[in-house]
């Protein structure tokens, strides 16, 4: 999610942050230590704002009322106890409900997508399914005053330079006149807005598209999408490319090319014998990708192109980006899953996932820094681990390969 400054907004702040944010560190400060400590940081606050260039007034009016908010402490430094598996996010978050509301709104909004997708060259189901995502189309921005997020965080050691910055961009918001204090209400991270936009992207990509004279991503879906739309062009995204596809493998496939690192020209994994889904022919477009295999050779396996990366610098998760794209896919009018992810797949807690971690490093096989999150260190290791053992290598930490490593696998 590392690391440009744009992935970690996205990958860290804005949608999951649980799933980029490593090991606590020792020794930080109870929250009500940190409260004690807050009027004192926010004066220290002020004059960097100050410094900063936000002026005087909202200085005095804004900054100096923020409020300590504690429930923003026990969020941030919260660890999830399990690693969700593929099956469940996806099926959570890629449903008929969702499907047919963004068709809805495909219809309703179809001037200003077609408009938005010429001048921005993004295809009006992929804006859709980002909104989809991130806020269910709007019906829900988070119920956090960003402010006193902002501020609670900057005054904690743990992430204090990074969120002082994002407070910062916030208050010289507030001096453009694009949404009063009041209204900035967002994520308990200080995302805001239809498409969770941090401060720093707020002020570098939000756009007045419907010309009011203010960026309103709270009450304008102009302003929203047409941001996003922006957002999504400055990071790299391909005007008229897909996101990727779902794939069939042919029996006995190599699972060891498996992963983002192993892009290759389409014609190469047409010559391996993948197909698409349906079992037609791969197209014979110039391009390169990567196979993704989100829940072992038992689900569903993916060729995905740039865009997918692309969307992976909005959220650091393959998870999302597939979820992403099949829900666009299908907002579009395309079909869903043909291969289905397993209905029994584990939920894997972090100490089972550190355990996992620290007897693959035992062994040989390097996961990087064992850190109890299962990424794409983690999936080689698994993979070299596997062929070694005479197992499919598809990368996959499924009970076989835990029982393998001599780990038990205990249901939570």
């Amino acid at each position: 999610m590392r690391i440009s400054r744009w992935t970690l907004i996205f990958g860290a702040v804005s949608l999951t942050v649980a799933q980029t944010v490593a090991a606590q560190p020792p020794a930080l400060a109870a929250p009500e230590v940190l409260a004690e400590r807050f009027p004192n940081c926010v004066q220290q606050l002020q004059s960097q704002a100050l410094s900063g260039g936000v002026s005087q007034n909202t200085v005095e009016q804004v900054l100096a009322k923020v409020q300590f908010t504690p429930r923003v402490i026990e969020l941030d430094r919260k660890q999830p106890e399990f690693t969700e598996s593929f099956t469940n996010y996806y099926n959570r978050r890629v449903n008929q409900q969702r499907i047919d509301r963004g068709r809805e709104l495909f219809a309703q909004h179809r001037e200003l997508l077609y408009r938005i997708a010429d001048d921005y060259g993004v295809q009006p189901q992929y804006l859709l399914a980002f909104w989809g995502l991130e806020t269910n189309f709007g019906t829900y921005f988070g119920n956090t005053p960003v402010l006193d997020s902002l501020a609670t965080l900057a005054c904690d050691e743990r992430r204090s330079e990074f969120f002082t910055g994002e407070l910062l961009g916030a208050l010289k918001i507030v001096d453009n006149g694009d949404v009063p204090p009041t209204r900035m209400i967002g994520s308990w991270a200080g995302a805001m807005g239809h498409t969770q936009f941090m401060p720093s992207v707020f002020l570098r990509y939000a756009l007045d598209a419907d010309n009011d004279g203010r960026r309103d991503l709270w009450g304008s879906v102009p302003d929203a999408l047409t941001s996003a739309a922006n957002f999504l062009k400055g990071i790299g995204w391909q005007p008229g490319e897909r996101w990727g596809r779902e794939v069939r493998l042919p029996k006995g496939f190599a699972y060891e090319e498996a992963g983002l690192d192993k892009a290759r020209p389409l014609a190469e994994w047409s010559r391996l014998g993948v197909k698409r889904a349906n079992g037609a022919p791969l197209p014979l477009a110039d391009m390169k990708a990567a196979l993704v295999i989100p829940a072992g050779h038992q689900g569903p396996a993916f060729l995905v192109y740039d865009n997918f990366r692309v969307i992976m610098r909005w959220n650091r998760s393959e998870f999302y980006a597939i979820s992403v794209g099949m829900l666009a896919d299908q907002i579009a009018g395309r079909g869903g899953l043909v291969q289905q992810p397993p209905a029994n797949a584990p939920r894997i807690t972090r100490e089972q996932a550190l355990a996992l971690q620290t007897r693959l490093q035992e062994k040989g096989y390097d996961p990087g820094k064992p850190d109890g999150i299962i990424g794409s260190g983690t999936k080689n290791a698994i993979r070299q681990f596997q062929k070694a053992q005479g197992m499919i290598p598809d990368g996959y930490p499924g009970k076989a390969v835990f029982t393998a490593l001599g780990i038990e696998l205990v249901e939570p």
